[in-house]
């Protein structure tokens, strides 16, 4: 029997990317963040410790099969369920990739340790880098991104600008918005002074879709979502939402009717879909992120959990905490 790869997962359909295939350097909930609008939930281990979180060689080994296998996406993309760039490997990763395939390289970073020269070093030979940049003050800093002790947001923006100098692909800086911690006309002037001193080939904009770790977390409105664009540059768009053709280019392993049937059946959680579809988190919340815009799936708390309901054609929307699910 075929084994499933434990580090790869895709390729899924991406809004900005195309079919991604993902890499996964990190356990799960492994960050230097513990962001109030995470889908994956609280990060489990919060830290800035860079090592070998899994084993190298497997990765590689993994990638080597999906190429044998004549693996095709449009682009492969270091993401997963973490911080990738907490991954001392993460270099050795890239040039084995820049080595081995034409398919380009993205890097999808929180940009927290991107004032360490040997990150941003390891970082060179990808293709695309995208580091978000969800504040630029401290009060919204710590009540967004939740940090690691003793990482500061003066460092962080110093490490942006200074990787924006040195990488040579394309840079593109993404910004979460969170009604009512980060949308503020404050919090979004300091954003567009830390954006012009950045100088980003874009800047992409984006807000709570899918249920986030820190219940009463809420999504920006689509007139203040345009408002804000505006107001922090020209540069600045909103990335718009994932159509069922493009899901439907994707041949990972699961699709959206395999979610759908799921949830069809009873209420799911992201670890029911993750272990009922053997496939990992990210790739299913593709999938319940299209459902979740096509208004046939909803969301509703139960014990700090999200749970995802199936929405008959014509039913209310309902929402919120449901103790009685």
């Amino acid at each position: 029997m075929k084994s499933q790869p434990r580090h790869l997962f895709g390729p899924v359909p991406s809004r900005r990317l195309g079919r991604s295939l993902g890499v996964d350097l990190v356990s799960l909930k492994t960050c230097s963040f513990n962001c109030a609008y995470c889908q994956l939930g609280e990060t489990t281990n919060l830290t800035t410790e860079r090592k070998a979180y899994v084993p190298v060689e497997a990765v590689l080994a993994e990638l080597d099969r999906w190429l044998a296998s004549d693996g095709s996406a449009d682009i492969i993309t270091l993401s997963g369920s973490g911080e990738p760039t907490l991954s001392s490997d993460i270099r050795t990763v890239v040039v084995w990739l820049k080595q081995h395939t034409s398919i380009p390289v993205a890097v999808l970073t929180n940009g927290s340790l991107l004032w360490q020269a040997e990150v941003r070093e390891s970082l060179l030979q990808a293709d695309l880098l995208i580091p978000s940049l969800d504040a630029a003050t401290e009060l919204g800093f710590q009540r967004v991104n939740r940090p690691a002790p003793r990482l500061a947001l003066e460092l962080i923006l110093a490490g942006l600008e200074k990787t924006r100098r040195e990488f040579r692909g394309r840079f593109w800086l993404e910004v979460m918005l969170v009604s009512g911690l980060n949308d503020t006309e404050t919090e979004l002037d300091a954003l567009r002074g830390a954006i012009t001193l950045i100088r980003p080939d874009c800047v992409q904009l984006n807000t709570v879709v899918r249920p986030p770790a820190c219940p009463g977390v809420a999504r920006v409105a689509e007139p203040r979502l345009r408002q804000a664009a505006a107001r922090l540059g020209p540069g600045a768009e909103i990335i718009a939402p994932l159509s069922e053709s493009q899901a439907a280019r994707c041949l990972g392993s699961v699709s959206v009717d395999d979610v759908r049937r799921l949830v069809q059946r009873r209420p799911c959680r992201l670890a029911d879909l993750t272990t009922g579809l053997a496939s990992h988190p990210n790739e299913v919340l593709k999938y319940v992120q299209l459902l979740l815009d096509q208004q046939d799936i909803e969301s509703r708390q139960q014990n700090g959990e999200a749970y995802y309901l199936w929405r008959p054609a014509g039913s209310p929307q309902t929402g919120g905490d449901d103790p009685g699910l």
